[in-house]
């Protein structure tokens, strides 16, 4: 049994078992309940337009869109000379040009005029990968493999693409991938829903336990306030480093509150820290000393996840 399973363990005996299983699921690698959201998201990285099934990848937090699978609407024999006839066109090296110099500090503009120049020679041909090699272009990419693989380009070079296919198809295109983007906001925001709804069930559990072993059996309703207020700012000064007043004072015009303006990570450690704290609290430990373990909690699960999170987007190439 490792530490997390221990604590778990001790957790499990003070409040409800399935709302520290949850946030126990969010601390450790045991990302179940995030499971719903990866595979919605794995399972949309891939299109139907027109009966043409079409790959998506993130790169770079970009959207990329397969050319290779476009071209197959036109010709599915030879997709790949489809994608030559169209880079080779004067409109094309032109517009694929200008996206690079907008977005691309490393463009080669050297070797572009080069291309360019080429274009006039009888029989010239542009490949995917001589355009990528020469220029050093980030438009295009290319990515190896019989499933999944191919030429993939930026969202505004494949609508251009798509465009030269056919205007019904690029019509069609941009429609299914806005309405796939517009699904994925929905899960975003499902997502960050969820995490401030535990934040909020943590929050019952935490102020429970401070009615049974910080309150007096005789106080005023003014003096159960100052606890309760006392004990949410332990959290806000363990987490963000402020009491919820001094940030109000540094934000006057906020419509919010501190923890409103939190990011996912931080609700995520915020609901396994009104949890902890509800036991550090029956265990009888001052606010001083609950005050620097739940400092050093949230410190060591950010860089925990925000570690987790930089991984899975070089590992996924995202």
């Amino acid at each position: 049994m490792n530490i997390l399973d221990g604590l778990y363990t001790r957790c499990t005996s003070y409040v409800s078992t399935d709302i520290i299983y949850l946030n126990f699921l969010l601390l450790t690698g045991r990302k179940r309940l995030r499971t719903w959201y990866i595979n919605s998201m794995n399972k949309s990285n891939k299109i139907t337009v027109e009966n043409t099934e079409i790959v998506l990848l993130r790169q770079n937090d970009n959207d990329y869109i397969s050319l290779t699978d476009i071209a197959k609407h036109k010709n599915a024999d030879i997709p790949a000379t489809v994608i030559s006839h169209w880079m080779s066109t004067v409109f094309t090296v032109n517009y694929m040009g200008l996206w690079e110099r907008m977005n691309n500090p490393d463009f080669n503009l050297t070797e572009f005029r080069e291309v360019k120049m080429l274009m006039s020679e009888t029989g010239f041909a542009l490949s995917p990968t001589q355009w990528i090699s020469r220029t050093n272009a980030i438009g295009i990419i290319t990515k190896p493999g019989r499933y999944g693989g191919g030429t993939f380009a930026h969202r505004n070079i494949a609508f251009e693409f798509a465009s030269w296919i056919s205007p019904e198809f690029k019509y069609y295109l941009v429609s299914e991938f806005e309405r796939l983007k517009e699904q994925e906001q929905r899960q975003l925001s499902t997502e960050w829903s969820l995490q401030r709804t535990l934040a909020k069930i943590n929050y019952r559990i935490h102020t429970d336990a401070i009615k049974e072993h910080i309150i007096p059996n005789v106080v005023s309703e003014k003096q159960k306030s100052f606890a309760y207020a006392n004990e949410a700012d332990i959290l806000n000064v363990a987490l963000f480093g402020k009491t919820a007043a001094e940030w109000r004072a540094e934000n006057p015009k906020a419509k919010g509150n501190i923890r409103d303006e939190a990011t996912l990570e931080q609700l995520v450690v915020l609901s396994n820290m009104e949890s902890i704290n509800a036991l550090l609290i029956r265990d009888g430990l001052s606010q001083r000393k609950r005050l620097a373990r739940l400092n050093a909690i949230a410190i060591t699960q950010l860089e925990s996840l925000l570690r987790n999170n930089a991984t899975r987007k070089i590992g996924d190439g995202k």
